[in-house]
């Protein structure tokens, strides 16, 4: 099998309201935007992935990925991740594109990728994961909304500029829901953006001192209180705290999280597979978390497609029990916007998703819905890449590359 064409989308999706994400403080978001890739195969299995984008700014990402991915076999998932790294040298992070990969994998196959990753079909409880830090009173309330609708567990944002602050915004909403919800917090401090709001950079006193609190407020866990590559302030932290420390979403796969196993830096490790090194490397994290009694719990918070990905993920991951990162922000970021092009996903009123049994990964592009907020900037074939090399190099040069490449061995 052999991909034989590959386009690109712009995809932006308006929201209805505005949305206030505490991890770019101060930056209105108005759209879920990001890239859609599509691979097709000389066999005529599409595979999609999505990368999460500010805009446009991968316009010029199609030029890169021809010479890598054209003719390549995308079932050879170890040299399709090794073409990605090699790209990723000259340009974007790329590893959100292997999932498509996968997806053409288990279309072959017949099989949801979860199976083929030695998983099963299995309900999971998902919590509600907040995405803006609003008046500690009134998210309260809000919880208390989304525990009669069925969540058990749900995840609070902070970033006050002041420890007290901070502190102050877990007691009000502990002492409210606490009994009624099991509660996480996000310092979102593992990957700090200040390009509107200045926030503090949290450093390991701050850490400990919040770590305290939580622990005295009934909290279950505390995700990303310091910067993701400070290695040894995270496993210091992890080794006085008395609730769950978690970490290394947006990391950048098994060669940065394989340190922070080393240094034993997390109780919960979360990977995002459209980040963090692709599926391949995400499964090798839930097999070291398994060898190092470790947990996985993988960040979600792209749009649907990233969603099923790491759905795929946990469902791989057997025995797992923790729930599964819901993103959810009424009224700005619901499933209708945050979904985008595929059919909303949707919890039951217990707040537990049910399998799903498509091959690959289980998702499906609505066609419509895609020309709706979906703009085509690259499409190459094998033929387009011909005529582009014959353009750029010449004939006779075009001609030598074809020769070596086909001269190769396999």
């Amino acid at each position: 099998m052999k991909i034989t064409a590959i386009e690109l989308y712009h995809v932006s999706v308006p929201l209805k309201t505005t949305f206030w994400p505490t991890w770019i403080p101060g930056y209105p978001q108005t759209h879920n935007r990001f890239t859609l890739i599509k691979l097709v195969t000389d066999e005529g299995i599409e595979g999609y992935s999505a990368g999460s984008a500010m805009g446009r700014e991968r316009e010029g990402l199609g030029d890169l990925l021809g010479g890598y991915l054209m003719g390549a076999d995308p079932t050879d998932i170890d040299r399709m991740q090794s073409l990605l790294k090699q790209a990723g040298y000259l340009g974007w992070r790329n590893f959100w594109i292997e999932p498509a990969c996968w997806d053409i994998l288990g279309k072959k196959e017949g099989r949801p990728v979860y199976e083929l990753l030695g998983g099963e079909a299995r309900p999971i409880d998902v919590y509600c994961s907040t995405g803006e830090m609003r008046q500690p009173e009134k998210r309260a309330d809000e919880l208390l909304a989304m525990r009669e609708r069925g969540f058990k567990t749900a995840k609070l944002r902070i970033k006050n500029a002041e420890l007290k602050d901070d502190i102050r915004h877990i007691e009000v909403i502990s002492k409210r829901v606490g009994k009624k919800l099991t509660l996480g917090v996000d310092a979102n401090q593992g990957w700090l953006v200040s390009i509107i709001d200045r926030v503090p950079a949290w450093d390991l006193k701050r850490a400990k001192e919040f770590a305290r609190a939580c622990h005295a407020n009934g909290i279950a866990w505390l995700e990303e209180p310091l910067d993701s590559r400070d290695y040894d302030g995270n496993a210091a932290l992890k080794k006085v705290s008395k609730i769950k420390i978690s970490g290394a979403e947006l990391n950048y796969g098994w060669d940065e999280i394989k340190i922070m196993f080393e240094k034993d830096c997390f109780h919960v490790y979360q990977p995002d597979a459209t980040f963090a090194g692709g599926i391949a490397q995400v499964k090798r994290v839930i097999d070291e978390c398994h060898a190092k009694k470790r947990e996985f719990s993988p960040h979600t918070w792209t749009n649907g497609i990233g969603f099923y990905i790491n759905w795929n993920m946990v469902l791989a991951d057997r025995g797992n029990t923790l729930p599964l990162e819901y993103p959810l922000e009424e009224p700005s970021w619901i499933p209708e916007f945050r979904d985008g092009i595929i059919a909303p996903i949707l919890p039951d009123k217990n707040g537990v998703l049910h399998p799903f049994r498509k091959p690959g990964l289980g998702f499906e592009i609505d066609k419509k819905l895609l020309r709706k907020y979906g703009t085509r900037f690259f499409r190459l074939t094998e033929t387009g890449l011909k005529i582009k090399v014959i353009r750029e190099k010449g004939l006779r040069t075009a001609l030598d590359l074809k020769k070596r490449k086909e001269s190769r061995p396999s």
